[in-house]
């Protein structure tokens, strides 16, 4: 005990333990890995009588990704987005994505997708459950082909999915 009390008093010592500190709490502030391990599941319905324009599977990419990709129409026009039975992780400003570039299976979550178009369609609600995302008015969604699960505070696709006309 009397070496520990000897080598605290010393200022080097006590700075470079309160610098540690503090570069510990940054780092656990940017990467939160609590989250990793909390799960939120979100339960919304579709809207009665919509009909299908598109679907798709969700396959993995960085983390274990599965469920059902859907596009929603309504009566009104009005378009929605629906992730069906989603089980990802979680993860820091996950969000939801439109993309133009194709799924590439069997990838890790880095260099799935090239630089092309994409729309955000907002941060992920939860990381299991079913879950809809309205699409702006007049977006053509001839431009886009997949979906991506997409942190990006990491820059990587958690899992993604192709959408097929239907």
């Amino acid at each position: 005990m009397g070496r520990v009390r000897t080598w605290l008093r010393r200022p080097a010592v006590v700075g470079v333990l309160g610098v540690g500190a503090l570069l510990a709490g940054a780092a656990a502030y940017w990467f939160q890995p609590w989250k990793l391990w909390q799960d939120r599941t979100v339960r919304e319905t579709a809207a009665a009588g919509t009909r299908t324009l598109a679907t798709g599977s969700l396959i993995s990419h960085e983390h274990t990704t599965s469920g059902r990709v859907r596009i929603l129409e309504s009566p009104d026009g009005t378009r929605t987005l629906r992730l069906e039975n989603l089980s990802t992780s979680n993860g820091p400003d996950v969000k939801i994505l439109l993309s133009d570039a194709p799924v590439k299976p069997g990838r890790a979550g880095w260099h799935v997708f090239d630089d092309g178009a994409h729309l955000s369609l907002g941060s992920l609600k939860g990381n299991r459950g079913d879950q809809n995302y309205a699409l702006p008015d007049g977006l053509d969604l001839a431009k886009y082909r997949t979906v991506s699960i997409w942190c990006d505070r990491f820059d990587v696709s958690f899992g993604a999915g192709e959408l097929a006309r239907v």
